[in-house]
């Protein structure tokens, strides 16, 4: 049964309850797609996780920095699941919810993002996956690659610090380059592909530049990604188990915010270091194909 009516919209009280009831039903998957994306992600992108000793044996919520595309959660949730045994639920933007994309992200994990989705899991002690720069950062310029576009968004700090959660800062490198950036999205409505949209009713009005993903370029000139290695560090958890039932002042919000993108941003630096100086290790197919 979908939580969706025939206009698509899933967010009157009945059909979150609806959907918080089949969340948490949801068990880790355990079958051949899962196998496939798995071999897929490791052949592709070689993932490496770091500091892992870090990671908390106590369900957390994690923060991290998020990529063009989106295709973070897609290397993170299956390399997490085979290796680490965590079963992450990423809270997912509202735009990407319909009737045709409900069943699929539902059995891979992912859940509105809704205060009271995040709730029910977080009292029913799952690990959450939370990226607080959502589509700003998932449609993010060449020269924004390994940014932090948070805005003013404590909502991720509020949520945790009440549940009494533990935050699982971590930082990626590699999705930001599958794609170099043939045009990019806030330049787009001026260029002549940009026009023609606009006389084919695409864009409007109401069509927001800086929400616009970029023309991509991958591998070979081809809409294929770049087969570039990933690396993905975790640093010090978070506890915010003293504040559990305890709504913080937006100074402490933000202060434990800004920690949070503290630690992420010093782990990119390093990541970043550290891939560079492993360059070298890398075959030569995969050095021309991520040119």
């Amino acid at each position: 049964m979908s939580i969706f009516d025939q206009d698509n919209q899933p967010f009157d009280d009945a059909n979150l309850a609806l959907h918080i009831e089949r969340a948490l039903a949801i068990a880790a998957p355990d079958d051949r797609l899962d196998a496939v994306i798995y071999r897929i992600v490791q052949r592709l992108f070689k993932p490496t996780l770091v500091n892992t000793e870090n990671v908390p044996e106590q369900p957390c919520l994690f923060i991290g920095n998020h990529a063009l595309f989106a295709f973070d959660g897609a290397i993170l949730a299956p390399t997490m699941l085979r290796q680490m045994g965590r079963f992450l639920r990423p809270l997912g933007d509202k735009f990407l919810w319909n009737s045709a994309s409900e069943e699929f992200l539902l059995r891979r994990g992912a859940v509105i993002g809704h205060p009271d989705v995040c709730a029910a899991l977080m009292d029913a002690g799952e690990d959450l996956l939370v990226f607080p720069g959502g589509a700003h950062e998932a449609t993010k310029t060449e020269a924004e690659r390994y940014t932090l576009l948070w805005k003013q968004r404590l909502g991720f700090v509020r949520m945790a610090a009440y549940h009494g959660y533990r935050i699982m800062p971590f930082a990626m490198v590699g999705p930001d380059e599958f794609y170099s950036h043939l045009v990019e999205g806030e330049d787009l409505p001026d260029t002549a592909l940009g026009k023609l949209l606009t006389q084919l009713g695409v864009f409007n009005e109401n069509t927001r530049p800086d929400m616009l993903p970029p023309v991509p370029l991958g591998a070979l000139g081809s809409l294929f990604p770049k087969p570039q290695r990933c690396y993905i560090q975790f640093g010090e958890a978070v506890d915010l188990s003293a504040y559990r039932g305890k709504k913080l002042g937006k100074k402490q919000l933000h202060t434990l915010r800004q920690q949070v993108a503290d630690d992420i941003e010093e782990m990119l630096g390093d990541l970043l270091r550290y891939r560079e100086r492993h360059k070298r290790e890398d075959g030569l197919l995969r050095r021309l194909l991520t040119v």
